[in-house]
């Protein structure tokens, strides 16, 4: 998977509702549900609750962070 298909993807889909995974060390799993919110060159964001979470793109590439679109 190419990091600008990646990209194009998020961006297109900016206002949107989403939930994010993210998969971290020994077997912890973190939900975060919110609106797509901002892309950086290197970042996405979404806003959950006014509070801004950030997350890379390089993660969801190698499946440590999983995005579903609501």
């Amino acid at each position: 998977m190419n990091i600008d298909i990646v990209k194009n993807k998020i961006e297109s889909n900016l206002n949107k509702k989403v939930v994010v995974t993210v998969y971290g060390l020994r077997n912890k799993i973190n939900r975060y549900e919110g609106v797509l919110y901002k892309t950086y060159p290197n970042i996405f964001t979404i806003l959950e609750n006014g509070i801004e979470k950030s997350f890379s793109y390089n993660d969801y590439i190698i499946g440590d962070v999983k995005i579903k679109f609501i």
